[in-house]
This record gives structure tokens, C-alpha cells and sequence, in this order.
């Protein structure tokens, strides 16, 4: 008898633990398909987000160009929006943002690689492990404390040198935001430098090279698509720029190549507009929208020109 009812005890928990396997199964299989369909949910946050900013400056855009031709908008020099007989050319703007962003790669570009060289090929790991942190942290600071750096800083340097400069100009800010995007540009080139294997180096110190020549012989050759890319986007970084421009350049809406002028940007255009003087509905609301649009496509195609930099000289070790 109790050897019997043992025997059943052995096969209820026998039974109990496959009915609780096929629970665990069920739930784990359950899980499975879910996680998938979650993750997508949170990868087309981004994606709905950036159609939703398309459509909204789409949207606001087009009701721009039914009150100002196209053509007038970008190919007219004069930029009036406030007058009594407003003018919407933003050719003025355009030449601007690219003046003052010429400026800063100027400055950022050969400091950048500079710092990029020396920090792949000549100093120790233990100095690099100082440094590059040192140099990222200029990153960090806030752009507006860039923007009050090259107004009350920098501008007031340039007018002891140069008398003739305007007390608003595109130069200052174009060398501040220079100095803003050398960590992008140091910090990326370093790796793509970094990443070229120590085998093509030793083959060219074999060869005789110094290592200046296995730097700029082998190892940059070996690295543009990773330098080019940086240079991209640190162009993009200063397109996209708003808070230097907006306090040290200025608000006059010239169409001048003259750097020690004022002019304004794309950006410093949209804070103005966004301030408030413009009422809801009128031309100049839409045209920050319009030119909040031609600005997304400058950007946009910097960033896909950088991935296909990327991509076309990408080396393959």
C-alpha cells in the first residue's frame, strides 16, 4: 500500500513538473515574440520623430512659398523682413552661415589634425591619457560661454589689431566656433589614426622612414576616411551652430564677403524670428520655417556626404 501510493506521489510530480515546464516554455516563448516588437517600438521613436519635424517644416514651408516665390527666396540678396515693403532673399543668410563656417574649419582643421598626430604617433599612453580627455572637455562647455567668450573676449583682441573692424563681426565667432569643434575633429581623426595597424608602421621604419614620414606617407593615407569624415562633420557642427553667432555676430543682413562686418546666420535668423516679433501666421513666421528647412538639407547632406566618405576610402584591414 505505501509502496503504491508512493509510486502515485512519483507520477503527480512527475506530471507537475512538465505541466510547470510547459508553462515556463509557454511564458519564455511569449517573451520572445514580445522583446522584438518592443525594441522595434523603440527604434521607430527616432524615425517617426524625425518624419514629424519633415512634415512640420514641410508643412509650414510650403505655406511660405504661397505668399514668396521660390526663386525670389533663394536667389534674392536683399533680407527685409520687417520693413513696409518686406524682402525674403536669403542668399544673406546662406553667405553667412558658410562665411563663418570656412572661418572655423580653418581654425579647427589643421589644429585638429595636429593634435590628432601627436596624440596617435608621438606621445606616450600615459600622456594621451591625460590629454585627450584635457582636450575633450572643450567640448563640454556650453556654446552660449563660447558666444559671451568671442564678444567680450576675442572681438575686443581683433579691434586692437585691426581698428577697422565692426564691433559685431562674422570672424570672431567663426574662430571661437573653430576652437569649439577641434576636440570633434582631434578626437575622431586620433582614432581613425589609432586604428591603422602598428604592422604598416614597422614596415616603413624598416624601410628607412622616419616617423614623420610613416605619418604623413602611411598612416594618413591609411586613416583619410576617418579624417575627412571628422572634417565633415565638424563642417556640419558649425553650420548647425546658434548661440556663438546670435550674441557675436550680429543681426545686419548683409550680402558681403567682408569678415569684419556683421552678418547673421541661419541659426541666429530663427532665434530672431522665434523671439516672439513675429506673429503666428504671418510671412516672416513662415519664413523661419523656410529657412529652418534649407538649413535640414545643409545638414542632411553633410551627414550623408560623411558617411559616404566613410564608406568610398574606408580601408579594410
Amino acid at each position: 500500500m505505501t509502496s503504491h501510493s508512493q509510486t502515485k506521489k512519483q507520477k503527480l510530480s512527475v506530471r507537475e513538473m512538465i505541466d510547470h515546464k510547459k508553462n515556463t516554455k509557454s511564458l519564455s516563448t511569449i517573451t520572445e515574440k514580445l522583446v522584438p516588437i518592443i525594441l522595434f517600438l523603440f527604434a521607430l521613436i527616432s524615425i517617426l520623430t524625425t518624419v514629424g519635424i519633415i512634415y512640420t517644416l514641410l508643412n509650414e514651408t510650403i505655406e511660405f512659398f504661397k505668399q514668396v516665390p521660390i526663386i525670389d527666396f533663394f536667389t534674392g540678396t536683399v533680407l527685409k523682413p520687417l520693413s513696409q515693403n518686406p524682402e525674403f532673399g536669403i542668399l544673406p543668410l546662406i553667405n553667412g552661415t558658410i562665411l563663418s563656417s570656412l572661418i572655423a574649419m580653418l581654425v579647427a582643421g589643421p589644429i585638429g589634425i595636429m593634435a590628432a598626430i601627436y596624440l596617435s604617433e608621438y606621445a606616450s599612453d600615459r600622456v594621451r591619457r591625460v590629454l585627450k580627455p584635457m582636450l575633450e572637455v572643450l567640448a563640454g562647455i556650453p556654446t552660449i560661454v563660447y558666444g559671451f567668450f568671442a564678444f567680450t573676449f576675442v572681438t575686443p583682441i581683433l579691434r586692437s589689431i585691426w581698428p577697422s573692424i565692426d564691433a559685431t563681426n562674422i570672424l570672431s565667432p567663426g574662430i571661437v566656433m573653430g576652437v569649439m569643434i577641434i576636440p570633434m575633429i582631434a578626437s575622431l581623426s586620433e582614432d581613425a589614426m589609432s586604428s591603422v595597424p602598428n604592422s604598416m608602421r614597422e614596415g616603413a621604419f624598416a624601410l628607412g622612414a622616419t616617423r614623420l614620414e610613416s605619418t604623413f606617407k602611411v598612416v594618413i593615407p591609411a586613416a583619410l576616411s576617418g579624417i575627412i569624415a571628422s572634417f565633415i562633420l565638424g563642417i556640419s557642427r558649425a553650420i548647425g551652430e546658434t548661440m556663438i553667432v546670435t550674441i557675436a555676430s550680429g543681426s545686419s543682413k548683409n550680402f558681403t564677403f567682408d569678415i569684419t562686418e556683421s552678418m547673421q546666420t541661419m541659426t541666429a535668423y530663427i532665434v530672431e524670428v522665434a523671439g516672439g516679433e513675429a506673429p503666428a501666421g504671418s510671412t516672416i513666421y513662415f519664413s523661419l520655417y523656410a529657412v529652418a528647412m534649407t538649413l535640414f538639407v545643409f545638414t542632411l547632406i553633410m551627414n550623408l556626404l560623411a558617411r559616404y566618405v566613410s564608406r568610398k576610402f574606408r580601408e579594410e584591414y
